[in-house]
């Protein structure tokens, strides 16, 4: 039984449900809450949960190594816990799914950028199909919504960017430390200025105790404990067990579960979300590890 759970494509099939169901949970949150409080109370819960591992897992860790945790986390696993929810006031579940599958194409980009890792031909066409992608959803979601919504939007590119960024940190300058050490450690990290932005915005003060509300708070710790705490864990460790490129193909499944969410819950769903959906998937196929086929030429 627990050689399933460290089988890579097990491990990709739960964050998959995991990560895909957390747009739909952001929007019930949204009904109560605010997105700074949403932000900080995913991030605050998943570090109390967790500091019991975290705190003394950094207090072994090498200086150098702590300050890239630091940096991993923020990209990871703080900043975009509040670009999301800000950006879902205005942007449906189902496009928020679809946005966040360009995370392998920043990888490229990223890796290119500051690294100098160059990329085959087929990896840049697959890189400007995934951007095509995101550009129609982008044109198409403002145009239907007769809104001024594309710097919302924008926020949930800019959260994929941020979790590229991350997943590179780890798998180039983290490889050598325990999985659940980096997981742990960011969330021990952040979760002190989490607790203040939950502080400071009335969460605990304005806090109703009604139907709506308590409905809400459990969709939000929910999403805190599964589709933050949990999925991290397994995150980290499949960037270590295998790259970040394979780890960030999550992305193929995820929009999948998030616009089927988004179905169920009524949202419209239109040709253009299909139409730059398949781009990005299309980008993200181009731009995926392919294995050497080993050399069965006689000898």
């Amino acid at each position: 039984m627990g050689k399933i759970f460290t089988n890579k494509w097990v491990l990709l099939i739960i964050m998959a449900l995991t990560w895909g169901s957390s747009f739909i949970l952001i929007k019930k949150s949204l009904l109560a809450f605010s997105p700074y409080q949403i932000g900080a109370f995913r991030v605050g819960l998943s570090g109390l949960v967790l500091a019991f591992i975290g705190i003394p897992a950094l207090r072994k860790m090498a200086s150098r190594d702590f300050l890239w945790v630091i940096a991993a986390g923020f990209f990871g696993n703080f900043l975009p816990m509040f670009l999301f929810p800000i950006a879902q006031t205005h942007v449906n579940s189902s496009l928020a799914g679809i946005i966040n599958s360009l995370e392998p194409i920043f990888v490229l980009v990223l890796a290119f950028l500051f690294l100098g890792i160059r990329s085959k031909i087929v990896q840049v066409i697959g890189a400007i199909l995934g951007f095509l992608g995101a550009a129609t959803l982008l044109y198409f979601s403002e145009a239907e919504s007769g809104g001024n919504q594309i710097g919302f939007t924008l926020l949930m590119v800019l959260a994929s960017a941020c979790y590229a960024a991350s997943a590179l940190i780890i798998k180039t300058k983290l490889q050598h430390v325990r999985s659940l050490h980096i997981s742990t450690g960011v969330f021990t990290i952040w979760m002190i200025p989490s607790l203040l932005i939950l502080i400071f915005s009335g969460f605990f003060m304005d806090f109703q105790v009604n139907a709506e509300t308590l409905q809400a708070l459990g969709y939000m710790s929910v999403l805190s404990l599964v589709g933050t705490a949990a999925a991290i864990v397994i995150f980290y460790k499949l960037i270590q067990n295998t790259s970040a490129v394979f780890a960030s193909t999550v992305s193929y499944l995820l929009p999948v579960v998030a616009v089927i969410w988004g179905i169920i819950d009524g949202e419209e769903f239109t040709i253009w979300y299909i139409l730059g959906g398949l781009l990005i998937l299309l980008g993200i196929y181009l731009i995926r590890e392919k294995k050497k086929k080993p050399d069965i030429t006689p000898r």
